[in-house]
């Protein structure tokens, strides 16, 4: 038992899977966010455990939401982290890791959440992210993966060689799991670079089916397969006005068709990042 939490509710559960969904590094379309948003959107949860955000959050850079009536402060709505437990539609026990990625005691909330894990008796664990990559609009996001053991990296794909990158809470957790014996795998969704500042529900879509092909979870795909769909046509009719954004994104086709690496650079496309939002705003 951790000092970083309250346990709340002990309901029964099947070898839960537990997802992680705590807002944080790193989350490029708000892929992540949008597929957990989606699936908890309809789904009946209860809070099983709540962790000490006072201990674990810099209230500076997350800051309480107060709420004003007439200028009288009638309270103030804190940050949280939660686990929360509920059931896929096909009835599979879940566990949800939600709120704000701590600030503090990253090695203890890593521990802590694990205990938990152990408690309800957990033998996988899903993280969700995505990131930007040289990928186009015109072919299906894919994933990759992080992982504790060589045979899911296999399964799911990854990215080959040594990369060094800022970490997330996530990966922390990942790997107190593996010393804890859990099974822990990432979810990476890959953004088209020019499209990952706003929201690309394609992304949110490809993470809800990963949990399905490689978590065994069934979820509501809700409004995704439509907007992702709207959002392509979006993308298409922008590209459509310029040369260059066409040749950028015909250059990305062929490597994703041929797997084959691109010799000669491709345009950073922040000149089409800024042109799409300005497209969206003018849609809106």
């Amino acid at each position: 038992m951790s000092d970083l939490y309250e346990l709340l509710e002990s309901p029964e559960l099947d070898s839960p899977t537990l997802l992680l969904g705590l807002d944080g590094w790193i989350d490029a379309g708000l892929a992540a966010t949008n597929a957990f948003g989606t699936v908890l959107e309809d789904l009946e949860t209860i809070t099983v455990a709540r962790f000490d955000a006072d201990a674990l959050i810099d209230h500076r850079s997350r800051r309480p939401t107060m709420h004003l009536l007439d200028g009288i402060n009638t309270g103030l709505t804190w940050p949280k982290i939660e686990l929360q437990a509920g059931f896929d539609a096909d009835g599979a026990s879940v566990l949800f890791l939600v709120g704000a990625e701590p600030d503090h005691r990253w090695m203890a909330f890593s521990e802590a959440v694990v205990d938990l894990a152990h408690q309800f008796g957990t033998e996988a664990v899903f993280g969700l992210g995505a990131y930007p990559a040289p990928v186009p609009h015109t072919r299906p996001t894919q994933l990759v993966t992080t992982a504790t053991d060589a045979e899911m990296a296999q399964r799911v794909g990854s990215v080959t060689g040594r990369i060094d990158v800022p970490a997330g809470i996530n990966a922390s957790i990942q790997l107190s799991c593996a010393a804890a014996g859990i099974q822990a795998t990432a979810l990476w969704a890959q953004i088209p670079h020019y499209a990952a500042g706003m929201p690309y529900p394609g992304g949110a879509l490809a993470l809800v089916e990963g949990l399905r092909t490689f978590a065994g979870l069934n979820f509501n795909l809700g409004s995704l397969v439509e907007d992702a769909r709207t959002s392509r046509e979006r993308l298409d009719e922008l590209v459509a006005n310029s040369e260059e954004h066409i040749e950028m994104v015909r250059q990305l086709e062929a490597q994703a068709d041929t797997e084959v690496v691109i010799a000669d650079p491709l345009p950073m496309g922040d000149d089409l990042m800024a042109e799409l939002e300005q497209f969206l705003r003018d849609q809106d």
